[in-house]
C-alpha cells in the first residue's frame, strides 16, 4: 500500500509522517512520533487505554486513521501537564491512588478531562458514567471516581482564583440571576 505524508499537530508540535492511509492514529502516535502515553489495549474502542484529544474532544485513538487526523489538535497525556507542572488530573490520580499499574491511566484522565470542561461540579453517579467507556482491571474504579471528584474541586477552586465563575450556572439554580 502507498504510504501518504501527512503533518500531526500533536500537543502543539508539528510532526511530518509517513503513513499508510490505513495506519490507526494510536500507532502513528506510538509507532511514528514516540508518543507512549496512548496504549493499544483493544483495537476496537471497548478499553479506552488509547483515548487522546482531538480538536479538544476525547477520541479513541484506535478507531480513528491518522490521515484524518491531519489539520487538527491532538492532545496525549504527555501534552496535558508534565512532572513540573502536572494537570489537576494527573495529581489527583496520584494522591488518591487511582491507578495501580497504570496501563489505563492515560486513557482514564484524558476522558475525564474532557468530562470535567463540560460538567465541572459533577456527582460520583456522573463520574462513573462519563467513564463507562474505560476499562481498568485493577483498581475497582473507587479510586479512580474519587481522583475525578478531587480533580473537580481543584478544577473549580483554581478558576475561582483566577477570577472566573466556577458556577457559571449557580446564580441561575438558585432564582438569583435567571429571567
Amino acid at each position: 500500500m502507498t504510504e501518504r505524508e501527512i503533518t500531526l499537530t500533536v500537543n502543539g508540535t508539528d510532526h511530518e509522517v509517513e503513513v499508510e492511509p490505513r495506519t490507526l492514529l494510536v500507532h502513528a502516535l506510538r509507532d511514528e512520533m514516540g508518543y507512549t502515553g496512548p496504549n493499544v489495549g483493544c483495537e476496537s474502542s471497548m478499553c479506552g487505554a488509547c483515548t487522546v484529544h482531538v480538536d479538544g474532544r476525547a477520541v479513541k485513538a484506535c478507531t480513528e486513521l491518522a490521515v484524518r487526523a491531519e489539520g487538527s489538535e491532538i492532545t496525549t497525556i504527555e501534552g496535558l501537564g508534565d512532572r513540573d507542572d502536572m494537570h489537576p488530573l494527573q495529581e489527583s490520580f496520584q494522591e488518591e491512588h487511582g491507578l495501580q499499574c497504570g496501563y489505563c491511566t492515560p486513557g482514564m484522565v484524558m476522558t475525564a478531562a474532557e468530562f470535567l470542561e463540560e460538567e465541572p461540579d459533577p456527582s460520583r453517579e456522573e463520574i462513573r458514567e462519563a467513564l463507562e467507556g474505560n476499562l481498568c482491571r485493577c483498581t475497582g474504579y473507587q479510586n479512580i471516581v474519587n481522583a475525578v471528584e478531587t480533580a473537580a474541586v481543584d478544577m473549580r477552586a483554581e478558576t475561582a482564583a483566577d477570577g472566573g465563575d466556577p458556577e457559571p450556572d449557580l446564580a441561575v439554580e438558585e432564582g438569583g440571576g435567571g429571567d
